[in-house]
């Protein structure tokens, strides 16, 4: 390391502060940095090419990526998908083996669900309260054998 007085660097501070470059100095000054530069990064468009083409590869990977972890997930879903189904139709023929009633009357998706609907349904096949009630029981009369209009008279006749 260089010692200097503190009289000859505020000396030196004075020159460097009157010291004027011509045109011609200051670009050969420039130009010597500048080439300096150059000579430092002379390979930098092929670098520059280079990550271009690195970066397009990296983002077409990515989109590879991108597409094949999309399909990933959709099948997922269908999978899962068709797994619920599974487990929902086995739950209705269980409960419909068990109730005796046919599977496709059952809509739920819980045997808490379907084990309820069963025995509703059960509840109203049981009961004739859903079909209306016929005044003569449902039987088969014997008609006459003759026209509409005899028909209508017989019966008026033995009705009223």
């Amino acid at each position: 390391m260089e010692t200097v007085n503190q009289g000859n660097s505020a000396t030196n501070a004075t020159e460097q502060e009157a010291k004027t470059f011509t045109q011609d100095e200051l670009n050969a000054i420039v130009n010597d940095r500048l080439g300096r530069e150059k000579a430092k990064y002379s390979d930098y468009e092929a670098m520059k090419e280079k990550a271009a083409k690195y970066d397009e590869l990296e983002e077409a990977k990515k989109s590879e990526l991108q597409k094949a972890n999309e399909t990933v997930t959709a099948l997922k879903d269908e999978l899962n998908a068709i797994k619920k189904q599974n487990e929902i139709r086995d739950i209705r023929t269980e409960v419909a083996k068990n109730m005796n009633i046919p599977a496709e009357l059952l809509t739920a998706d819980t045997k808490e669900a379907c084990e309820a609907q069963a025995q509703a349904i059960q509840a109203f096949a049981s009961t004739q309260a859903g079909y209306p009630q016929l005044k003569d029981g449902g039987e088969v009369q014997k008609l006459s054998d003759g026209s509409t209009r005899q028909q209508f008279a017989d019966w008026l006749n033995s009705n009223f």
